[in-house]
């Protein structure tokens, strides 16, 4: 449980970070909250050679709300979300969401964007993000760019980050009145990550979905959108039959994972199960 020797080096800025990255991307790792890193050294299953701290970088902290849009800074902790009084009054998912995540120590430290850029098939947030609508900024040697979050996610611990990129930001219209948002997720009884979390965004109007957007993680290699089962739902009411056949859409849309604790049968019933009840949840 020793790692391989490395340097250490604090960023002054997002500008010097990326600098540091383009200068030798295959052996720099960025470090902010380190719950996944800092393991993964420990087991040498990384050895970087740098390790560039980014926790200091002022312009990737803290959450902005206006009239129009929200901002949360990638360095923002999942604690920080979880108390954020204003946030959680837009958004009150962010806080049924942090509240489902690790322990208050991993909460302290643990970031957002860390957790959307390390792409563990198992996070919550990415499911989250993507039920959002959310843009995800994207820094690096060329500029800046933003990514709709249901694009940014490839495969397992795979994004479309390039190699001398940062995520810097999480970008958010505000919801539309009378917009609903929940997550749902069943936990590993020993790790605490989705077994299959399942985030739903919904606003019906005169008793017709006007608004749908479909978040999943835990299940497939990567967290995706249930397109097909919005699209079903788009103008539809919400009744039994409906909900019925989107959640069985979203349960269809990708291959599921299967290990030892569950079989890739189990996680796409799980998907169908935990979509129906959002949707009925919000239905209600």
């Amino acid at each position: 449980m020793i790692p391989s020797a490395f340097g250490y080096v604090r960023a002054s800025s997002l500008a010097n970070a990326i600098d540091l990255l383009r200068q030798d991307p295959e052996g720099t790792r960025l470090v902010a909250g380190g719950h996944t890193l800092i393991p993964t050294l420990k087991l040498r299953l990384a050895s970087p050679a740098l390790l560039v701290d980014i926790r200091g970088i002022a312009d990737m902290r803290g959450i902005s709300i206006d009239d129009k849009a929200i901002r949360i800074g990638a360095l923002t902790t999942h604690a920080e979300l979880l108390a954020s009084q204003q946030l959680n009054d837009v958004f009150p998912i962010f806080r049924q969401t942090a509240t489902r995540i690790a322990d208050p120590q991993v909460r302290n430290r643990g970031t957002i964007g860390g957790s959307i850029a390390n792409a563990d098939p198992a996070a919550d947030w990415p499911a989250v993000v993507i039920a959002l609508n959310a843009e995800l900024e994207i820094v690096g040697p060329t500029g800046s760019r933003r990514v709709p979050a249901k694009d940014f996610f490839v495969d397992i611990f795979t994004t479309v980050l390039e190699p001398a990129e940062v995520l810097a930001a999480i970008h958010l219209r505000r919801p539309t009145l009378g917009a609903r948002f929940i997550y749902r997720k069943i936990r590993h009884p020993a790790s605490g990550y989705a077994v299959v979390g399942v985030a739903v965004g919904l606003r019906m109007e005169d008793g017709l979905v006007a608004e749908m957007s479909i978040g999943v993680t835990g299940a497939a290699s990567h967290a995706f959108s249930g397109d097909a089962a919005t699209r079903f739902l788009m103008a539809k009411p919400l009744s039994h039959e409906s909900i019925e056949e989107a959640a069985k859409l979203v349960s269809e849309a990708t291959e599921c994972l299967s290990d030892r604790y569950a079989s890739a049968e189990y996680r796409a019933s799980l998907v169908r199960t935990e979509t129906k009840r959002a949707l009925l949840s919000l239905a209600a």
